[in-house]
């Protein structure tokens, strides 16, 4: 399928104004087809040419103002429109649209636990044309009406209030003007919670399966909903836009979340089925907070090429976290956000793919190379430069900018100049020139203090600051200083901090002697690598859990993540780390995100292989000792926190003793009692060792699905199923993997299941022929399924347990022959470089 090229778009625009669609759809022809009839009113300004977009399964007959045009004129999918002359025209099409299985255009599913069917659109950046003809650009908003056909037992949702005119035909309300792709239909038997606010409609729907988890939390939902909407209406003078506000949590989805405008799509993992922490609550929390902020930050006003998309992504970022924070009881928001998010920008930051958070307009030429931007930069980096720019020009002044933008540009489309001059207005700062060294560099810098002290026992500190090639930033950040409490051992206690600009405020001298542990970017106002000057690494080392803040101890936690990475700490002194400070951790989000990073990098990744199973005893080690702390009614509280403990335990586990113990007798000793989810995670974890005979493993994953009979449980299986140790149980996986059409090609998440359980570290030997057949068969899977199916391929079937020289020889040799899809490209760019970095890691800790 063509990329729409960003001259082409530009083109497009000069010529014609997009005045209204109307869409009609009929969701019942079948379970692979739907019907679309298009009709689009616009204006041509002048004399020209131009063509619309449509990707159909069969297009039947095409009118320009009354007059046929031969739909055998579709090219791939454009269909050109010739000798346009100035004034008024109506074009309608009549075609068969392809229902999707990959999260694109139209997704169709079938719940396996009731056979109930659902589908709802994916439209993002170019998926329009799956669905109906448009011009498919964001900067041609028009107004969108559709009415839809679906069966008599289905419910209708959309962006504006749906009204069911007679059995089976419903009409959506008018939108305002909006981009065409965020248009919005979910359809099916959807059971649905329905409530007023503010004088608008909410509602919150599911698939009838997950209607009693979803009643469960459903005041939750709601609360979080009202609480993040008022808060936006007390900091944004323009009002909500829109008509009415649903969330859908739909099946397969491939984000966790669509800022459709009045009806947001979610991944329906969001409807938990078993126990959760509260951490993972506050996650769904905070995507219903960014996804709201969209609502003014994309929908209200929305980019004008795709090079801006921070100017949505990195908004609903920030607005989401700060949002959450105010106005919910999830006030630790940003501790998440530093250990658990803040990495993601970090990583994409170092890597070759790297680009500007606002990259250059000719950096993003067409649709393409703006899918691959949706990424760690756009997101994490980008809300942390927000962050940063809140604290260097104030709240007051950032939210005067906010407001003027929205009045500037209501309904319209808006650039990063066009934002950047409306800061401008707020302040006396120069914007420009920060956004100039935040917004268009790459790149992380690094600060490093220079502690010296001084015979009479004063003491001065400067900081070294590197950066990228495209030179380093000024920051505004917190110098935290903390001394040892000389009543409570093992605890630090703050002196008060420092605020510093980094250059500009060179060395400082302190009297009173120097404090135990001085810490740069304290609270982590700012988008930057620090270091530790020895006597402060040694006093984190022995008191990490003893600083008072979790924020700041989120700081740390990044800093010796950052030296493990950049070959500055060894692995192993992490896990020491690890294994000395999370039995005494107290923050839940904190003790999630050092536990993933030393499961899946530091033991799967960067020690040697040889050490692997040490490295998974201190992880079950310490799991234990958690375990041990949360036991009894007393630490009800700390539900979470044994959770958490839980999983690390089964997911770290060498041999079957213990965890299959839980599974017979459906219950952790003290709690939890095994729900779906444990049992899955269970048995995914003895078949991926092999802890049975191979037919009494495949006996009890038949019996689990029995027992959850779930789509999850569907993917539990296939999980399980891939991760088995067995020649033909691999042959299987990997046959379903790289089916490329027909009813055997597997749906999106059933594609990502299978891949998360085929490869296993513990496995090599059996799964090394596999390695060389990535290489060779992924350039088929993305070129034939698409970008989505091409991300997941990368992303989760990449060969990560070979940590070799040889592996990245043949990644090479697959980006150099292979002719990858540039979706598929970029990720496996991005997966050599941590190849390659794991590689020099390991090296260094197997010399050591």
């Amino acid at each position: 399928m063509p990329a729409l090229q960003r001259d082409e778009a530009q083109t497009r625009a000069r010529l014609i104004d997009v005045h209204r669609y109307d869409i009609a759809l009929d969701l019942t022809q079948g379970e692979d087809r739907f019907g679309s009839r298009t009709v689009i009113h616009f204006t041509a300004r002048t004399d020209g040419d131009t063509f619309v977009e449509l990707r159909p399964a069969e297009l039947h007959s095409v009118t320009l103002d009354g007059h046929p045009l031969d739909p055998a004129d579709l090219d791939d999918n454009r269909l050109p429109l010739t000798g346009l002359a100035p004034g008024a025209h109506e074009l309608r099409l009549d075609a068969t649209m392809r229902y999707s299985r990959t999260g694109e255009g139209m997704h169709r599913f079938t719940d396996p636990a009731d056979g109930e069917n659902y589908v709802y659109t994916q439209l993002f950046l170019d998926n329009v044309q799956h669905v109906f003809a448009a011009f498919d650009q964001p900067d041609l908003k028009a107004v969108f009406a559709l009415t839809v056909t679906a069966p008599t037992d289905w419910s209708v949702l959309g962006n504006g209030i749906a009204t069911q005119r007679d059995p089976g035909h419903w009409t959506l309300a008018p939108t305002p003007l909006i981009s065409s792709y965020l248009v919005a239909v979910a359809a099916g038997p959807w059971h649905s919670v329905r409530t007023e606010h503010a004088g608008l409609p909410f509602g919150i729907h599911c698939r009838r399966s997950l209607a009693p988890h979803l009643d469960a939390d459903a005041d939750e939902i709601l609360d979080l909903t009202r609480r993040c909407f008022d808060r936006y209406h007390q900091i944004f003078e323009e009002p909500y836009p829109f008509d009415s506000y649903d969330q859908a949590f739909v099946p397969e989805f491939n984000a966790g979340a669509m800022e459709n405008p009045g009806l947001v799509t979610f991944r329906d993992a969001y409807v938990f089925r078993s126990a959760v922490t509260d951490t993972e609550r506050q996650t769904r929390g905070m995507t219903i907070s960014h996804e709201m902020a969209h609502m003014w930050f994309g929908d209200l006003v929305t980019l004008q090429w795709w090079d801006d998309i921070w100017l949505n992504e990195s908004f609903a970022e920030y607005m989401g976290y700060q949002v959450l924070a105010e106005a919910t009881r999830f006030t630790d928001t940003w501790t998440d956000f530093a250990i658990a998010r803040k990495g993601w920008g970090y990583d994409a930051d170092q890597r070759p793919s790297t680009h500007p958070v606002a990259p250059a307009p000719e950096d993003v030429p067409d649709t393409a190379s703006a899918l691959l931007n949706f990424d760690g930069i756009s997101y994490a980096k980008g809300a942390s430069a927000l962050r940063q720019l809140v604290a260097w020009m104030g709240e007051k002044a950032f939210l005067a900018g906010i407001n003027d933008h929205f009045a500037r540009h209501r309904f319209s489309n808006a650039t990063l100049a066009d934002f950047v001059d409306s800061l401008s207005r707020a302040t006396d700062r120069d914007v420009h020139a920060w956004a100039e060294r935040w917004l268009r560099t790459t790149g992380v810098d690094t600060l490093t203090p220079v502690v010296r002290e001084a015979a009479d026992g004063n003491w001065s500190v400067s900081v070294e600051q590197t950066g990228s090639p495209d030179g380093t930033r000024p920051h505004r950040l917190t110098v935290g200083l903390y001394d040892h409490d000389r009543t409570t051992t093992g605890r630090l206690v703050p002196r008060e901090p420092l605020t510093w600009d980094v250059p500009d405020d060179g060395a400082r001298s302190a009297t009173g002697g120097r404090p135990a542990l001085l810490l740069l970017n304290d609270q982590d106002l700012t988008y930057a690598k620090v270091r530790l000057d020895p006597v402060s690494w040694d006093t984190a080392l022995g008191a990490l859990s003893g600083l008072p803040d979790p924020l700041t101890r989120a700081v740390v936690w990044n800093a010796a993540r950052d030296m493990v990475r950049d070959g500055e700490l060894a692995p192993a002194a992490y896990l020491d780390a690890a294994r000395a400070h999370l039995p005494y951790e107290t923050d839940l989000a904190l003790v999630q995100g050092v536990l993933a990073f030393a499961r899946t990098q530091i033991a799967d990744r960067y020690l040697p292989h040889t050490q692997r199973h040490t490295a998974l005893a201190t992880l079950t080690a310490l799991s234990r000792d958690i375990l041990r702390r949360t036991e009894g009614p007393e630490h009800g509280s700390e539900a979470g926190l044994r959770l958490t403990a839980v999983r690390a335990f089964i997911d770290s586990a060498t041999t079957p003793e213990g965890i299959q113990d839980w599974l017979d007798d459906g219950s952790v000793p003290g709690g939890p009692r095994l729900d779906p989810e444990l049992r899955w995670r269970i048995l995914g974890r003895l078949a991926t060792l092999g802890a049975a005979p191979l037919d009494e493993l495949r006996a009890a994953i038949d019996a689990e699905l029995a027992r959850d009979p779930s789509a999850t449980g569907r993917e539990g299986a296939a999980r399980c199923r891939a991760a088995l140790p067995d020649p033909a149980a691999k042959q299987a996986a990997w046959d379903a993997l790289f089916t490329t059409d027909g009813p055997a090609a597997l749906s999106n998440y059933l594609f990502t299941a299978t891949a998360t359980g085929f490869w296993a570290p513990e496995q090599l030997g059996l799964l090394r022929p596999y390695a060389a057949r990535y290489f060779t068969d992924v350039p088929a899977l993305a070129a034939a399924r698409g970008p989505a199916l091409a991300e997941a391929a990368g992303r989760h079937a990449f060969p990560a347990p070979f940590v070799e020289d040889h592996t990245l020889h043949l990644g090479e040799a697959c980006l150099t022959d292979g002719n990858p899809t540039p979706a598929l490209r970029r990720r496996l760019i991005d997966q050599l470089d941590d190849l390659r970095r794991a590689v020099k890691v390991r090296a260094a800790a197997q010399n050591a």
